[in-house]
């Protein structure tokens, strides 16, 4: 479960604090899959960021399992975030030197063994359409396909809590609805926390739940 209460965050500016974020409750549990729009600068990237304990909150509290990341050491809230939450920005920051199966192994290097991931790393490739890519460099790739390369890397460490970043942004409309199908196909298999930024809102309404950010304020989206 996640859990964000009261969740707040500034940044100093010439002209004093300017807030960001204000006050943001939030409880979505296993299987929640979740779309948050709004304009640009109404604070829906920092929320992300702040979720995948990324950049630490002013005030409140965020607790994932009934931990708070930022109550942890550095070594261990890199451990925690590496293991638990999964993203997906708009730019895909493939590794041109590394093959896609490289690529999508990235995250492991840090655990025990590099090895124990290997067949879950083909097995996500496969889930994502890209068998036959396996070997190839990112230069290789169309834009969604290196988005769906995105996508396997994210899902390696199989992530309670998977972030996205306007992951279609960058791509073209068939692009675009395929990655969101594969992410909404996978998500019901792996039953995580999905949640997923975007100005599109032909791809927000797909998802069953749906939140509105205004000036730093979460509003929820009736159906």
């Amino acid at each position: 479960m996640l859990l964000v209460r009261n969740l707040t965050k500034e940044y100093p500016s010439p002209a004093g604090m300017l807030s960001i974020l204000s006050g943001i409750d939030l409880t979505l549990s296993r299987g929640d899959a979740v779309a948050i729009m709004g304009p640009s600068g109404s604070g829906k990237s920092t929320l992300l960021y702040t979720l995948g304990a990324l950049e630490p909150p002013t005030a409140g509290t965020v607790t994932l399992d009934g931990r708070d990341p930022f109550q942890l050491p550095e070594r261990d809230l890199a451990a925690f975030r590496n293991k638990q939450i999964g993203f997906v920005f708009q730019d895909h920051c493939l590794l041109p030197q590394c093959s896609v199966l490289e690529n999508v192994l990235t995250p492991t290097l840090v655990a025990r063994s590099e090895d124990d991931f290997i067949g879950r790393a083909r097995f996500l490739l496969e889930q994502v359409s890209l068998p036959n890519r396996m070997d190839h460099r990112p230069s290789q790739l169309s834009g969604g396909e290196k988005q769906r390369v995105a996508l396997a890397r994210a899902l390696i460490r199989d992530p309670l809590v998977l972030l996205c970043d306007e992951p279609t942004g960058n791509l073209d409309r068939h692009s675009a609805e395929m990655v969101t199908s594969l992410l909404i196909d996978i998500h019901q298999r792996q039953r995580s926390i999905l949640i997923v930024v975007t100005h599109n809102l032909e791809i927000a309404r797909r998802f069953p739940i749906q939140f509105e950010m205004i000036q730093g304020e979460l509003k929820r989206l009736q159906p």
